[in-house]
């Protein structure tokens, strides 16, 4: 049995190039093949086309030595993964009897009446290995002639994704020698062609560990993987790696290692140093307590928060001056730090997190254009303010995301 160098991932459907269907296998196999070490090199969608199905496969298999096919098993006469992989082997299709008692016991089991036409799906290519599937109807197939390799699975991913888990992963590990590990750097402050122009000479002289930077709204995601043996020396590789770039100028950005938010990081932080936070919000509208309320378990860190849309709803709820809005005007760093320091009194919190700004598409003037966001956090020790400049060409949920994540970063390193 050949081990498994390159794969390619295959995704059948016409519903997923009409967009009906948000193809969220090829993500998901993707992922799993990287941590068995196994480098995807391309993947595919194809409608239930026979002629385009039958290129697709020759070409994949022109590249890689391993095709992992995902939907077009089901029971209709549009399904015809099966028949066109069996075709490229070169293999007649057969019954197989474990696998119709399988499905006439899940339809038993569900109450529902079996067709003539669901036998389709127990038909097999003489030879190949039946990966049954105890979540739906249509069994995997895993295909091999001793230099190429075919793994076919259902396309529903409630299906899919527990198979490859309990079916195909087993499979896979004893045909890969070594493992791969990615751990993700977070950054704020520092955008992705700086991160990549500091960080250049790592990005063209490693090769193993890697390090690949990416965009994200308004911040950096670094990216580091090492390919081992093992998944422990693996991982000690990319620390190894990630403390190196911490000694570089983006080290001072990095506001977390694989935190996957900033609302993350900064709720672990308060957790770890037993703070709470309240929230004051105008132009981003509930959005920084919507993202602090998504993380589970937040509740003993994060007390409440203030949509204070209107000028009257700062002054009475939150108690900022009507002097201050009158002399600074509503979208300004005094008024970003009475709303701070309103909202963690009226709370009792311990920090106070505040937005007011323009995010558009109108209410913008010459001396403050869309895009204009003043943020702010108050503690015991007083308020900090900052300015933020966002491109009035970007959109309004851009400006949105990008202030609630400057103002979540102003609160992490108060």
């Amino acid at each position: 049995m050949k081990d498994v160098r390159s794969a390619e991932i295959l995704c059948v459907g016409t519903e997923l190039l009409l967009g009906d269907i948000v193809n969220t296998n090829a993500s998901y196999i993707s992922r799993r093949l990287a941590a068995l070490g196994i480098p995807v090199y391309r993947q595919a969608v194809v409608g239930d086309n026979p002629e385009r199905m039958r290129q697709a496969i020759a070409e994949s298999f022109s590249r890689s030595d391993c095709l992992i096919l995902t939907g077009g098993l089901g029971p209709t006469c549009d399904d015809i993964t099966k028949e066109m992989v069996a075709e490229y082997f070169g293999l007649p299709l057969e019954l197989n009897e474990e696998a119709l008692e399988r499905m006439k016991s899940y339809f038993s089991s569900t109450g529902r009446n079996m067709t003539k036409n669901n036998e389709k799906q127990a038909m097999a290519p003489v030879g190949a290995r039946v990966l049954q599937n105890d979540w739906g109807t249509a069994p995997g197939l895993v295909i091999e002639n001793g230099e190429k390799t075919a793994i076919l699975l259902p396309g529903p991913p409630i299906e899919l994704e527990p198979m490859w888990r309990d079916r195909v992963e087993p499979y896979l590990f004893e045909r890969s020698d070594s493992v791969i590990v990615s751990k993700n750097i977070y950054i704020l402050g520092m955008g992705e062609s700086a991160v990549e122009d500091r960080l250049r000479y790592m990005m063209e002289e490693l090769t193993n560990p890697t390090v690949a930077p990416y965009a994200g709204n308004g911040e950096c995601r670094i990216r580091v993987s090492a390919k081992a043996k093992d998944e422990k020396t693996a991982s000690d590789m990319c620390d190894e790696l990630i403390e190196e770039i911490k000694k570089t100028e983006v080290g001072q950005f990095i506001y977390g290692i694989d935190v996957d938010s900033i609302e993350n990081a900064l709720v672990m932080k308060l957790r770890d140093r037993g703070l709470t936070v309240a929230t004051a919000e105008s132009c981003t509208g509930g959005l920084i307590a919507k993202r602090i309320t998504d993380i589970a378990g937040c509740s003993d860190v994060f007390l409440g928060g203030c949509v204070t849309y209107a000028v009257d709803a700062k002054v009475k709820l939150i108690g900022v001056s009507s002097e201050t809005i009158e002399k600074y005007g509503v979208v300004s760093a005094e008024t970003a730090c009475e709303m701070a320091r309103g909202v963690r009194l009226a709370l009792g919190a311990d920090i106070g997190i505040a937005t007011t700004g323009i995010a558009g598409p109108g209410g913008g003037t010459p001396e403050q254009p869309v895009g204009t966001v003043y943020i702010a956090v108050s503690t015991k020790d007083g308020e900090t303010s900052k300015l933020l400049q966002l491109s009035p060409k970007r959109s309004r949920e851009f400006i949105r995301i990008c202030a609630a994540t400057n103002a979540m970063s102003l609160a992490l390193n108060s």
